[in-house]
């Protein structure tokens, strides 16, 4: 939007008063909503903010402006996806449509050259609908969800006999949890202001946690004494911080094990002291590297300012350190394009050219192992998968260039010309 702004309750209202309206960020961490809308989900004017969310308000008025930020948002969206459900038209089958639906994803992500997709945080409905794919035989490549925790947690036992075991294609890889927001949203929590808070935030703003350090310790300590792994959604660098705390005292303790590979989510608002302390406690960061080249200038001119967003997804600073890590596309945030995340982590350029920390850029070889063997290694997978070696599993990408000797800058416009799982071809152009 060229205002750079959220839209409002009342420009929504303007649109509609009878028909209920949300729009969502890109990052999925925040949504508009109409007063129809409100009213549908039940959100009244004098609601209080829900534990780990917000709700927008008038500077002037303090009424809801109707900007629903992480919590806030996503109990709406499920609320909002229920009602559907239990309202969708006679006649329809809506399973099925959901199932063609997934199904459409799935070529999209095999047209992307992945044999195996990371289902990165999945609620409500979703864990059925998986599982009702994997019983039809629907499954071309691997898929690996992981469950939000706080949704699922009662359910855990349910789940364990279903952790790293295939059935049907689909395995369940862990759970997941949302220690923060976007910082292009400006929801991410940060231990120094933004540059430019967001409308209706003080000059002091600097985002806000999802968990108290109390609930995150007791859930993860449940997991990891059950040998089960988890990811970690943290952007700010105060999330970081958190999820270091929080797991570096289970370790002292004796509950968490570096051979469990829990997983450090994007990993954006990074400093340069969480290399040495990612490395002692033994976590996999994962670095959402398509940041530098989408949202760089904003991070540079709006969110971080210049010294911040030079250090965002610090790959070579934990190539340096001996640390394995992985990088990421968060589809459907962006595309699920791993090329485009490679031609960021190697080049670092911004959308208007300008180099956001050329220190941090890893040669292209590098960034190929962390979209490949390094990833297997994530998911406990490296070895049957992640690279070219007799007595592992035939899943190969054809690309129509070859990333290792190009000129860089025209990584991006490498094309996938054909995707091979177990030997048989499951996309061709």
């Amino acid at each position: 939007m060229s205002e750079h702004r959220h839209p409002t309750r009342e420009e929504l209202d303007a649109i509609s008063m009878t028909n209920p309206i949300i729009v969502i960020h890109t990052s999925g961490h925040a949504s508009v909503a109409n007063s129809a809308m409100l009213k549908l989900v039940g959100i009244e004017e004098n609601a209080k903010d829900p534990e780990g969310g917000h709700y927008g308000r008038d500077i002037k008025t303090k009424k809801l402006n109707g900007k629903l930020e992480e919590n806030a948002s996503f109990t709406a969206l499920i609320k909002l996806t229920t009602l559907l459900s239990k309202n969708a038209k006679s006649g329809v089958d809506k399973t099925q449509q959901e199932l063609d639906n997934l199904v459409k994803a799935q070529d999209e992500w095999l047209s992307y050259g992945q044999t195996t997709i990371c289902e990165g945080r999945t609620m409500g409905e979703s864990v059925g609908l998986l599982k009702e794919a994997a019983s039809k035989g629907l499954f071309k490549a691997d898929v690996i969800y992981f469950p939000d925790y706080e949704f699922f947690k009662a359910q855990l036992d349910a789940f364990k006999p279903e952790y790293m075991v295939y059935t049907n294609r689909l395995k369940l890889g862990g759970f997941k949890f949302s220690d923060d927001g976007s910082p292009q949203g400006k929801t991410a929590w940060l231990t120094q202001p933004y540059l430019i808070p967001p409308e209706g935030q003080g000059a002091d703003y600097k985002g806000f946690p999802i968990f108290t350090d109390s609930v995150l310790y007791e859930d993860l300590k449940t997991l990891f004494e059950n040998n089960i792994t988890a990811q970690l959604h943290v952007n700010g660098d105060a999330a970081i911080d958190q999820a270091i705390r929080v797991i570096k005292k289970l370790k002292d303790e004796g509950i968490y094990k570096p051979e469990l590979r829990a997983t450090l989510i994007h990993v954006q608002n990074s400093r340069p002291d969480h290399i040495a302390r990612i490395k002692e406690i033994g976590v996999i960061p994962s670095y959402f590297s398509t940041h530098a080249y989408l949202w760089g200038d904003w991070h540079y001119s709006s969110v971080f300012g210049p010294e911040r967003a030079a250090f965002i997804s610090p790959a070579h600073s934990a190539l340096k350190a001996g640390i394995l890590f992985t990088i990421h596309h968060d589809a459907p945030v962006t595309p699920p394009d791993l090329i485009t995340a490679v031609y960021a982590a190697v080049n670092r350029k911004t959308r208007s050219g300008r180099i956001l920390g050329p220190d941090e850029r890893v040669k292209p070889i590098e960034a190929l192992k962390a979209i490949t063997i390094n990833a297997a290694y994530q998911f406990h997978e490296e070895e049957y998968k992640g690279s070219l070696k007799a007595g592992k599993l035939a899943d190969l990408v054809i690309l129509n260039q070859n990333p290792l000797t190009i000129d860089p800058l025209n990584i991006r416009d490498i094309l996938v010309m054909e995707t091979i799982k177990e030997g048989k071809t499951v996309y061709k152009k």
